[in-house]
């Protein structure tokens, strides 16, 4: 009866921190995705683009989801704890089970992926910067994407401010203009404020900012895995408990 009483104050402490948990991934992936969304928009108008930058974007919605499903998991592992419900007991370790294989292949795609991130952007410039030179300031949506980027990431182009050399951009005006966010100081952007402003690409910002959630959900990772392992063992003996009375 002891024994039974501590496995149930250690299945509320585990479900509780795996509510909090889910919380946590909730917001992870939600800040994820919002990060990632514009500049990863950027990316989906380049034909040919490689398929881990679609990886990439599904980690966010794994983690929504996961994070959505452990809330949930949270809730009903107390509850099946509460009223010694075996088929509640079980149907936790089963889907705790399944959201920890699912964590795991997340990982591997984010661990796979980030030593190649770089080299996989680096590929990708010629095509972005012609995309660039072909329609930005013509096609109204890269041109809002993009404007939204550079405003977003406070970064210029894909590598510089010469990326929009030659685009329909410049087209409109009798002397070479840039985007605003190219220029750190004045609202309007000939090329002599560009050179000296040189603000960063936007490139170099979409590197950082995989390489930094990367070691966030990696970490987030790791110490969901352990409660999760934890409650599994908890709750499998908690059933075998309560099977034997």
């Amino acid at each position: 009866m002891c024994c039974s009483g501590f496995l149930k104050i250690m299945m509320f402490i585990f479900n509780g921190a795996i509510f909090l948990a889910g919380v946590a991934i909730l917001a992870v992936g939600v800040w994820v995705k919002v990060d990632s969304g514009s500049l990863l928009g950027v990316l989906d108008n380049i034909k040919d683009a490689p398929v881990e930058l679609g990886q990439l974007a599904n980690v966010a919605y794994l983690l929504i989801g996961v994070g959505g499903v452990l809330l949930i998991m949270g809730f009903l592992g107390c509850c099946g704890a509460m009223k010694e419900s075996r088929c509640m007991l079980m149907l936790f370790f089963i889907i705790i089970l399944i959201i920890f294989i699912a964590e795991v292949a997340g990982c591997v795609v984010v661990l796979v992926f980030q030593p190649l991130a770089k080299e996989v952007l680096e590929d990708l410039s010629e095509k972005v910067v012609a995309t660039i030179k072909k329609d930005y300031g013509k096609d109204e949506s890269l041109t809002s994407l993009w404007n939204g980027t550079m405003e977003q990431f406070k970064c210029c182009g894909y590598r510089n401010y010469t990326d929009f050399n030659g685009s329909p951009f410049q087209e409109i005006s009798t002397n070479p203009m840039y985007p605003s966010t190219c220029c750190s100081k004045t609202t309007t952007c000939p090329t002599a404020a560009a050179e000296t402003s040189n603000v960063t690409g936007c490139f170099t910002m979409l590197l950082n900012l995989i390489e930094d959630n990367a070691v966030i959900i990696g970490a987030v990772g790791l110490g969901i895995a352990a409660l999760e392992i934890a409650a599994m063992v908890v709750s499998m003996v908690l059933y075998q408990q309560i099977g034997n009375k």
